[in-house]
């Protein structure tokens, strides 16, 4: 697919929806320990670059996650940047306590707001999966983001079979009380397909993680009663949303019958992308030109049965 062609997936107002009435709970703080987990996880990821980064971007910042876990000595300023007001309200609040300088903006994954060559390091931390025309995205990003000196990408999204065990479950209960099922469980992009774009996005020296959490609930309600609370109910166009509680009981107990554990609870895998990815510069390694070596593979297979002889 061109990088200017985008799919349109999902209710990107609904999204907004869901996120700016999730973060308006009481008790929004309770339903963070996903975000939590991935954002001190990419804000590690920092720390091994042994370099400063003047201004930093954490694009889909949420309720304010990677800031807390960042150390002055690595990141100058961070800007926090979400399309949820009320998300950023309490970006905004934890911001205070964090050890480096933030400020906060509202802009949307799919139109960066920022002049050409203007931040050095860019993060993203469990936002992207929701965005209709990623390619674009990260296009943008290196274009319009990342500096041209040495500039990096560290990210990560849900993908691949996030929620399987859900999804499934579903999807039995539907068939056999409807007699078919719809779409309940948003469409993830596989690792391959975020490899393949970061490298079309013209994205070097790129590396890319996948790490299952797996979380356990009481029960399939418990599952939903989070998701709703992170922010992170189904928005896809497809979705229908009827689901009678016949079906619904029938989904639990199907869950529990497949998945469950011994102790009755039962687990929700969380499938994560994560990547670091390079602006390509010309203080960065490069490839030897094709041609150029200087001993055969000949020579060394010479050479390593003689050492075994």
């Amino acid at each position: 697919m061109p990088l200017n062609q985008s799919m349109n997936v999902f209710d990107r107002s609904t999204k907004l929806a869901q996120r700016d009435r999730a973060a308006k709970a009481i008790n929004f703080s309770d339903y963070d320990y996903l975000r939590e987990e991935v954002a001190d996880r990419i804000a590690d990821r920092s720390f091994d670059i042994k370099r400063f980064f003047p201004v930093a971007v954490d694009l889909g910042c949420g309720r304010g996650y990677i800031g807390k876990y960042l150390d002055k000595e690595v990141i100058g300023t961070l800007v926090q940047c979400d399309h949820s007001k009320e998300s950023l309200k309490i970006a905004q609040m934890r911001a205070a306590s964090f050890e480096v300088p933030a400020i906060s903006v509202i802009a949307d994954e799919e139109f960066i707001p920022f002049p050409d060559h203007s931040v050095d390091l860019l993060f993203s931390s469990l936002s992207l999966h929701w965005v209709n025309d990623l390619p674009g995205t990260f296009a943008q990003a290196i274009k319009y983001i990342i500096i041209d000196n040495d500039g990096a990408f560290i990210g990560a999204m849900f993908g691949g079979d996030t929620l399987y065990e859900l999804r499934c479950s579903l999807q039995l209960a539907e068939i056999e009380r409807k007699g078919g099922f719809a779409p309940r469980v948003s469409p993830f992009a596989d690792v391959r397909d975020v490899g393949n774009l970061l490298t079309r996005a013209g994205y070097t020296l790129t590396t890319i993680d996948l790490d299952d959490i797996i979380v356990n609930y009481p029960s399939m309600f418990e599952l939903l009663d989070d998701l709703k609370g992170m922010g992170e109910s189904n928005a896809a166009w497809s979705r229908t949303n009827i689901l009678h509680r016949d079906t619904m009981m029938a989904a639990a107990s199907i869950y529990k019958a497949m998945y469950g554990n011994d102790d009755g609870s039962v687990p929700a895998t969380f499938r994560v992308i994560s990547w670091i990815a390079w602006k390509p510069d010309k203080s960065q390694t490069q490839p030897a030109e094709r041609g150029s070596a200087t001993i055969s593979m000949k020579d060394l297979s010479a050479s390593d049965s003689r050492k075994g002889s």
